[in-house]
């Protein structure tokens, strides 16, 4: 009844806003039947309508795979547009960080005079030109098993590259290890006469290849790392014994690195001691399939890692390397629990999920002395081994405290404070939002936007047919807001402040910051937005929101992987001799830079300041954002940012901000409050008074005459949401201090007697979506949870319970409440293997129990929420990069829409009615997630909880629903639908 109520108020809504002078849609209206749900979307469907993208964010294609194809095709006439061919995914383990790449390259580099066609290798080596919307899918599994039927493929890899070569000005491959980075793709290219940006394909076989490019840096007078070569089964275990004694080595415990020589810097990376030891995991890795050629390599102890980027800005063929600022990477180590002396690596986990085990730097901790050292020989580096365009190069320092290298005397890498080596090269460097590449390039003045067009543009000088591309560029990076081209467009008219607030102290936090970064990097396409990044910073003493700290945070600061990250740079940067110093390097560097970039026609300059962090407390940063009109974009997850705590404090200034008010988050936040509020019958007399004060503010009118008795004959009904399809599960709280003080057989009969079931589900009463959540299948998996509470641990270990799991991130500190409920048992849906003659992955559903977990965003005003497309997930077997892939998009693969094989199109409108009936009743605005499970014959939807601030991270599943509407919103579009919610509603 709560939701007839609400479909009936927002009709009123429509007619007020004089709408109902259309007699078809008035007619329409009237005829609805509100029992059925069959709502008309025309009111809600304007909240989609209203943005205008410019710059970077011009519309984009279309879904279809053909017309994301034509439309990125430009007429030879028009030779002021670059067109650009994308190519990810690949062969190596690494191509989910290859999707990654290309969303972060797509969402940077496309613009008026820069189209951009997206092209996907998949494992097997099969290409296809798939749509811009399939390459913000989470994962390349989300789209693999479905590429026969909705990407465009190619017979061979010849037929693709006469494509390109008919398609595509340039190719621009962010194929990350095999056939990416090895000189595959750049030969095929180079075969069929297609210009491409990066590396020849002679020069990649040579730097790819770990023991090639150790022999031919030794060649060139660089200082290596003793290696030993492991390929096939042809080594003998007394020569490896032979080469650790030789490098003072202890033959049974020495400590070495063993990893893969073709197969980028992190895969199959790991610590080994002794000789039997390494061979071991040396033969693993040839048996795994990774790679037949595996080095073993000394350990660099108590040295310290760094990493490089590279930029060529010659001319031509005439190469001119030019080194940014160099990043230290510090391992952290916090507690026994994170302490293994066996990992102690920067391996692949460390590399790209956000972990306080790892720290960066940038510029390094290193003397002076040093970092000048470190870019000289990058940069010999880069021009002796024949790279193009960009790189990034990994090395060690080690101080001269450390054992000299025996073999190292007079070799380029000796120096009086200590010796640099370097043992990677990268030659398609990792493109991910915050990369090394942009956290490098930032700090030199450089917006994502800008570098990767400036690489581009190099690339294209050497090719004669690209040079009218080159002669005018009709790109203008967009500039920092603190220098002087900004100082004045600032003063222009309709220029409205936006300040994104991400970070807390949740287990969430890291996620938080993704979501703010992506939502930050999305809004600065708009030209008349003046977006401001913000971090919550975390905070001891709960006992005063409104004092807790917020950071308004420059540009390069923002790139990190952790929340701890930015608070240490912030505090860093203002350090008054760090800040000198990193002001001098800068300088240093730009100066390089524009040696050659001013030579550049399509150089515009620089476009990001060097600006310092500045610290406000919450009031009065809350009292800024007041002054100076804010619209304020909330990314906090969990905390203060999902209790309606911060709503209060923006709404108490009249302060705009995205999301539900004060009330819908704290009943949201609360997860039995949530099944209260929709299990519980609506209150006859509070609808009709709500009812009453609606009709006071409209100019009363015969249709509004029908509406109104029409929702007093609804609210009479006296009907409960389970009437209309919508259920909640059972729960069981209890408190903290009970669950540590009572024997757990004691609480686990009483639960499962009480909630009739046999397996339980525990849950915080108040956190996200993720936190603290975890199956108990037995009383010993409810004694390892306790345990957990008791001991304040910050995560719960892989695999301690009984049935399977991944690491389970725990609320800091513990939840006074916890919410028991029946775990619903659903089939999984999996992508099956390809067997026999198939000639694609298909997707396995045994459908016994009826029931699919889904979750769905709403958008849209008070009383108007729309639904858009559910999603539900599948469970991938067999793939290596499971655990990064489900971290980086939040649930493993998404298929949204769900298929029609598992759900009708007939029961996704119902349950797409329902979730709309869900989010009116719980009074959401703006934009939420609600998860739930959908009984596929009937659609009734069971309620798990709400997210009134869910994930926005590049992948996130509410992208996914946005592309699948008609026409797709992209996510520049999407944000900034949000964000104009958000500027028009009513404090």
């Amino acid at each position: 009844m709560a939701s007839s109520y609400l479909y009936f108020a927002s009709k009123l809504s429509f007619l007020h806003n004089g709408n109902y002078k259309n007699d078809a849609v008035g007619r329409n209206l009237l005829f609805d039947n509100p029992n059925s749900y069959k709502w008309n979307r025309k009111f809600s469907d304007s909240c989609f309508s209203k943005t205008r993208c410019s710059g970077a964010g011009l519309t984009r294609a279309a879904s279809t795979t053909e017309a994301a194809v034509d439309d990125n095709r430009v007429s030879k006439e028009d030779s002021r547009v670059l067109r650009v061919g994308l190519i990810c995914g690949g062969p190596s383990a690494e191509r989910g960080i290859s999707l990654n790449s290309a969303r972060s390259v797509l969402d940077h580099i496309e613009g008026d005079d820069l189209q951009v066609s997206c092209y996907y290798i998949d494992y097997d080596m099969n290409a296809f030109a798939i749509s811009s919307a399939q390459v913000y899918s989470n994962t390349p599994a989300d789209f693999d098993f479905k590429l026969e039927s909705l990407a465009k493929g190619f017979s061979s890899l010849d037929e693709f590259a006469e494509h390109l070569a008919a398609s595509v000005d340039i190719v621009f491959p962010v194929i990350h290890g095999r056939f990416g980075e090895d000189g595959g793709i750049q030969e095929l290219l180079e075969r069929h006469n297609v210009p491409f940006v990066g590396t020849g394909s002679r020069e990649c076989r040579t730097a790819f290849d770990k023991y090639d490019a150790s022999l031919e840096l030794s060649k060139q007078g660089f200082i290596t790392a003793p290696s030993f070569l492991v390929q096939g089964s042809e080594i003998e275990e007394c020569e490896l014994s032979k080469w650790f004694t030789s490098n003072q080595l202890d033959p049974n415990s020495g400590k070495v690195v063993v990893k893969p020589a073709r197969a980028g810097s992190s895969i199959g990376v790991t610590v080994a001691y002794g000789v039997s030891d390494s061979l071991k995991k040396a033969n693993d890795l040839i048996s795994e399939g990774i790679d037949d050629k595996i080095l073993v390599e000394i350990f660099l102890e108590g040295g310290s890692e760094f990493t490089a980027i590279v930029l060529d800005v010659g001319s031509g063929f005439d190469c001119h390397p030019v080194v940014l600022l160099p990043t230290e990477v510090e391992l952290q180590f916090h507690g026994s629990f994170d302490v293994r002396e066996e990992d102690a690596i920067f391996n692949y986990r460390r590399k790209y999920l956000p972990t306080q085990q790892v720290a960066y730097h940038t510029p390094p901790r290193f003397p002076l002395k040093v970092i000048e050292n470190i870019r000289e020989g990058a940069s010999i580096l880069f021009r002796q081994l024949g790279l193009r365009d960009f790189a990034r190069i990994d090395g060690w320092f080690l101080p001269n405290s450390m054992n000299a290298l025996s073999s190292s005397a007079g070799k380029f890498g000796r120096t009086e404070l200590g010796t640099i080596i370097y043992t990677d090269i990268n030659l398609i460097s990792g493109m991910e939002q915050t990369s090394f590449l942009f956290q490098q390039a930032s700090k030199v003045g450089f917006s994502h936007s800008n570098i990767l067009r400036s690489v581009i543009h190099r690339a294209c000088l050497r090719f004669p047919n690209l040079a009218s591309h080159n002669e005018v560029s009709a790109h203008l990076p967009r500039r920092s807001k603190s220098l002087p081209f900004d100082e004045a467009f600032n003063k222009q008219e309709g220029i409205r402040k936006i300040f994104v607030l991400f970070g807390g102290d949740t287990s969430e936090r890291q996620v938080s910051l993704m979501s703010g970064t992506n939502v930050w990097l999305n809004l600065l396409a708009f030209d008349e937005l003046d977006v401001t990044p913000c971090l919550l910073a975390s905070s001891d003493d709960h006992s005063d929101d409104s004092s807790r700290v917020v950071w308004s945070l420059p540009y390069s600061l923002v790139l990190r992987h952790t929340t701890e990250e930015v608070l240490d740079a912030c505090i860093e940067a203002i350090e008054p001799a760090q800040a000198a110093l990193t002001s001098h390097l800068r300088n240093q560097v730009m100066n390089d830079l524009m040696e050659c970039l001013k030579k550049h026609s399509w150089f515009t300059g620089f476009d990001i300041a060097d600006e310092q962090p500045v610290r406000y407390s919450l009031e009065k940063w809350v009292k800024l954002a007041k002054e100076v009109q804010a619209t304020v974009f909330i990314a906090v997850h969990g905390g203060i940012g999902e209790d309606g705590t911060l709503q209060s404090l923006l709404e108490s200034e009249g302060v705009p901000h995205t999301g539900p008010g004060v009330a819908a988050s704290k009943t949201c936040m609360d997860k039995v409050a949530t099944s209260l509020a929709l299990s519980h019958v609506c209150n006859k007399i509070t609808c009709r008074d709500h009812l009453m004060k609606t009709r006071a503010m409209f100019n009363l009118s015969i249709l509004y005459h029908i509406f109104f008795n029409m929702a007093l004959a609804v609210i009479s009904s006296n009907e409960q949401l389970a009437d209309l399809g919508v259920l909640t599960i059972n729960k069981d709280v209890r408190r903290k201090e009970d669950l540590l003080n009572v024997p757990a057989l004691e609480i686990w009969d009483e639960l499962i007697s009480k909630l009739q079931c046999e397996t339980l589900c525990v849950k915080p009463a108040r956190d996200g979506s993720s936190t603290g959540v975890a199956r108990l299948c037995c009383v010993e998996d409810l004694a390892v949870y306790i345990k957990a509470l008791k001991d304040c641990l910050l995560r719960i270990p892989p695999d301690s319970f009984s049935k399977s799991h991944g690491m389970i991130e725990m609320p800091s500190p513990p939840p006074e409440r916890l919410i028991f409920e029946p775990f619903i048992e659903t089939d999984e849906i999996v992508v099956s293997s390809k067997s026999g003659g198939e000639k694609a992955q298909r997707l396995v559903w045994k459908g016994n129990s009826r029931w699919v977990e889904i979750t769905v965003g709403v958008i849209g005003t008070l009383g108007s929420m729309r639904s858009l497309s559910p999603s539900v997930t599948v469970k991938e077997s067999g793939d290596i990069l499971s655990l990064e892939e489900k971290f980086q998009g939040g649930t493993g693969i998404n298929l949204t829409p769900p298929p029609a094989s598992i759900v009708s199109n007939e029961v996704l409108e119902r349950c797409k009615q329902r979730i709309e009936l869900i989010a009116n009743t719980l009074q959401l605005e703006g934009f939420s997630r609600i998860d739930a499970f959908l009984n596929v014959d009937s659609g009734e939807v069971l309620i798990i909880e709400v997210n009134t601030v869910p994930g926005m991270t590049p992948s996130t599943v509410l992208i996914h629903q946005a592309l699948a509407e008609q026409p797709p919103m992209y996510p520049h579009k999407f944000f900034r639908t949000l964000l104009d919610l958000a500027s028009e509603r009513i404090i």
